[in-house]
């Protein structure tokens, strides 16, 4: 089975807007249309059983409304292999209650961002979000390292996620990007020794440039191989995850990535999908 943890998708009448708007901030080009039948199409093409869909509320006023509907959509498309996460915004009053109900409404976990909402990962607005999500169970999937779109900007690096699990303790704790993007040396050094899971979206190869844009050779690279293996050695299989960051990534290269590294395929099946099936609650 191979589980895509990390993907998103965008309401049809905006979606190419927003697509395209995103491309051209990152200069990135995209692998689907980024509408929710978009993903659906490329699960089939490319024999992934399930995706996870990862909501970011921009402004408080959002959650609700988007929980409700990940909820709606996680119930339709159950048969479909889509799974949606709710979301929640550091400035949300409420967040104990809306937890809570996140729980009753059957989903898994929460996404954030910090960057995206503005607030620094380690900021006690998130920590007691954390609090609570351990408490009742939540998986916490936030975006980790710097981000293609805000070069510069640091509010989820790996010393602020290790101020997270000190403060907060065990959870379970997903940091997007193999742990923090971009920020790969600052993650064997800060991260080595804490009870973290991460994913591999948009983290292997090479970024999928525009060629409307010109890019360094060297600001294009992403981990090879070698430099995955490092960190596969340091957190073993059992704490990575498979992800996309779908649509910006090709699920055909991220899967062959997996596929193809030195170890066994005991720990490539982990990755790609028995890992996320125990957090998920599937079996």
């Amino acid at each position: 089975m191979i589980i895509d943890i990390h993907t998103h998708v965008f309401p049809d009448k905006i979606a190419a807007e927003v697509l395209e708007h995103l491309s051209r901030q990152s200069r990135a080009k995209y692998f689907s249309d980024g509408t929710l039948n978009g993903l659906l199409d490329s699960m089939k093409k490319f024999g992934i059983d399930k995706s996870v869909v990862l909501p970011v509320a921009t402004a408080p006023r959002q959650v609700e409304k988007i929980n409700d509907y990940a909820a709606k959509m996680t119930e339709k498309f159950s048969d479909s292999g889509i799974i949606y996460f709710a979301c929640i915004h550091p400035d949300f009053e409420n967040y104990r209650t809306e937890l809570k109900r996140v729980k009753s409404l059957g989903l898994q976990g929460i996404k954030i961002h910090p960057i995206y909402q503005g607030v620094n990962l380690d900021d006690e607005k998130f920590l007691k979000i954390f609090y609570c999500a351990a408490e009742l169970d939540l998986t916490v999937i936030t975006h980790a390292g710097l981000d293609i779109g805000f070069p510069g900007v640091v509010g989820c690096s790996p010393k602020m996620a290790r101020h997270v699990i000190e403060e907060i303790g065990d959870f379970k704790f997903v940091l997007a990007h193999m742990g923090g993007w971009k920020n790969w040396d600052e993650v064997e050094i800060e991260l080595a020794d804490k009870n973290i899971f991460m994913d591999t979206a948009f983290s292997v190869g090479t970024i999928p440039a525009r060629s409307d844009f010109v890019w360094n050779a060297e600001d294009l690279k992403l981990l090879n191989a070698e430099e995955f293996m490092k960190l596969y050695k340091i957190f073993g299989a059992d704490k990575i995850l498979f992800g996309t960051d779908s649509p910006w990534d090709s699920p055909a290269t991220a899967i062959d990535f997996i596929k193809n590294l030195p170890i066994s395929e005991t720990d490539k099946n982990k990755i790609l999908g028995l890992n996320a099936e125990k957090i998920l609650k599937l079996r």
